[in-house]
């Protein structure tokens, strides 16, 4: 067994966790609480929907910096505009929104988009189709600072009767960017980790994590995404979230820990 296995069977097995994230949100609430509800289209994506569920599933994460003092119209017509794009045949979901909270990031991030496709020729699809091409040129361009975006290839997506969480839904991220000279071995292991300290915690629905290939990640090499039934569920798990850096603490360069909570539909295409 090696070190980092010693160090996860050893926290896992103690109580209080000793690293606590400081959560902090950078006035996002505030901030964005004049904003409409965007619009999502979850239920246009339970539609597109099949009943069984893919074998692997190809996760995309895009954040948003949206430049300070921007109009608010101008958000809402960028968060409605990317949430419209569900209805392109290549997306089995897509939802959109401001976050709810950032809890650890060198980059203060604004909003997020997350979709999901079945391969990652359909990803390459969408993000070439005009009508992507044309959202990002008009709505998103014009009002973000910085944009990062973060693909991983997951297979093992529990509770996995449905790829579309259900609006109220908290998502909580975590990117990580592993020190320099670290193999593969090292990263199997903590993508191995990751899924099994999940099944300590079963108010989690589904979780997911995978190695990053995108190109516009900014390094960061590890993701993870994990669905709770709503924000109560995720604000009691708080240690999930304090396990994950206190066992990988020692590989870590930089990390980014968000909180999101899956927009309502507010209109249908």
């Amino acid at each position: 067994m090696t070190m980092l296995c010693v160090k996860a069977a050893r926290l896992l097995t103690s109580k209080p966790f000793p690293f606590a994230f400081s959560s902090h949100n950078h006035k996002l609430r505030p901030f964005f609480s004049s904003f409409k509800q965007p619009y999502s289209a979850s239920s246009k994506s339970q539609i597109k929907m099949s009943s069984s569920t893919p074998s692997q599933i190809v996760e995309h994460i895009v954040l948003f910096k949206v430049k300070e003092n921007t109009d608010p119209t101008k958000v809402n017509t960028m968060i409605n505009s990317l949430n419209r794009l569900i209805s392109l045949d290549s997306v089995l979901h897509l939802n959109a929104g401001a976050l709810y909270r950032i809890r650890s990031s060198p980059i203060p991030f604004t909003h997020m988009l997350h979709s999901r496709y079945s391969s990652k020729e359909n990803l390459s699809a969408y993000a070439v189709h005009p009508r992507h091409v044309s959202v990002v040129k008009e709505s998103v361009q014009p009002i973000c600072d910085d944009v990062m975006a973060v693909d991983w290839v997951t297979d093992d997506l529990n509770s996995g009767d449905s790829l579309v969480p259900p609006p109220g839904s908290a998502i909580s991220l975590s990117f990580l960017k592993l020190k320099e000279g670290l193999g593969d071995e090292v990263k199997d292991e903590i993508l191995g980790l990751i899924k099994g300290i999940t099944g300590r915690y079963g108010g989690i629905h589904q979780i997911s994590c995978g190695e990053n290939f995108s190109a516009r990640a900014k390094g960061y090499s590890i993701a993870s995404l994990a669905v709770f039934p709503g924000l109560s569920e995720l604000d009691s798990k708080e240690e999930f979230v304090n396990l994950e850096k206190a066992i990988f603490r020692d590989y870590l360069q930089s990390f980014i820990v968000l909180d999101y909570v899956v927009q309502p539909s507010t209109s249908t295409l």
